[in-house]
């Protein structure tokens, strides 16, 4: 079928659609009545089917009309936001941007992600929220925050969110410690250790609880602090041994002040990855911050320990 409609029938119909009613629907597109008449009946007239039952108080849609209301949304949703996307080019970010990110990567991330982003949208205001993922998941959920940085959930879904990063934890110790020299001592010793953990409610804490039941470890009740400076600190002056990303020491461990020992198989394995709206594709200035991100997170690596196996 050679047919090329025009978008003023497509805003016309969706609205009569969702309207339920000619003279809302013209309220809405700011027409006359008349002119979504004719353009409702050009289009039926165009595709050869009844696409309104107009016998009801109100409007409703033929199974014809549905299957066409369907393409339509989908084609005007587009069709906005590529307007939307220029609209934020000619004006070069003058929008803002509100963006949900865990503390760790406020600290390690995002300070250069940010100065990449500003130099090229030296317009857009940034608001950043920091906390859990968790937290700031829920945030993003009622519309609170534009994007969200973070650990995936078990069983979160694809839709809505791309993976930046994967990591894996490992111990990071004071130098002195016994393990540093030999590693050896780990298994047999270690229901005698303190360990040092994230935050409690958090994924990164989950997973450790995970781990340790999975082998059977029974250690002393480990020191839990909702800051990973302070758990540096602690295991650098040897209060304990701390189980965090071999990335967040990276400079600590280079400059021996802390000693870093991969975990064994099965170690403690996270996703990292951006969290967006599942409602639309996201817009030039978001794929502009996202980008940044993953080339950020590309440079963290880790620095490389003594392995359990």
């Amino acid at each position: 079928m050679d047919w090329v409609p025009a978008l003023r029938q497509l805003r016309a119909f969706v609205a009569v659609v969702e309207e339920g009613s000619f003279t809302m629907a013209a309220r809405r597109i700011f027409v006359t009545q008349s002119a979504v008449s004719h353009s409702l009946r050009t289009l039926e007239e165009q595709l050869s089917c009844r696409l309104l039952d107009r016998s009801g108080k109100r409007v409703s849609v033929t199974p014809e009309g549905a299957i066409l209301l369907k393409r339509c949304k989908r084609i005007l949703f587009e069709i906005d936001q590529a307007g939307r996307d220029l609209d934020g080019l000619r004006r070069w970010g003058q929008t803002q941007i509100r963006l949900g990110v865990p503390h760790s990567l406020c600290n390690f991330l995002l300070p250069s992600v940010l100065r990449e982003f500003r130099d090229c949208f030296p317009r857009c205001e940034v608001v950043i929220e920091a906390g859990d993922t968790t937290y700031l998941l829920d945030r993003f959920a009622i519309g609170e925050l534009d994007l969200v940085l973070g650990i995936r959930p078990r069983g979160h879904p694809d839709e809505g969110y791309r993976k930046l990063f994967s990591d894996e934890l490992a111990f990071v110790l004071s130098p002195f410690h016994p393990w540093a020299n030999d590693p050896s001592l780990i298994d047999e010793s270690i229901a005698t250790q303190q360990f040092i953990i994230y935050a409690k409610a958090t994924d990164t804490h989950r997973l450790i609880e995970e781990w340790m039941e999975s082998k059977n470890y029974r250690s002393k009740k480990p020191l839990i602090i909702g800051d990973m400076q302070a758990i540096k600190e602690m295991a650098r002056v040897g209060i304990g041994i701390a189980i965090i990303a071999p990335w967040i020491a990276s400079t600590e461990i280079k400059d021996n002040q802390l000693k870093l020992i991969s975990i064994s198989e099965p170690g403690i394995c996270r996703e990292w990855g951006v969290f967006y709206s599942v409602k639309r594709e996201p817009s030039l200035v978001e794929e502009a911050f996202i980008g940044l991100c993953e080339m950020g997170f590309s440079t963290l690596g880790g620095a490389t320990g003594v392995s359990l196996e």
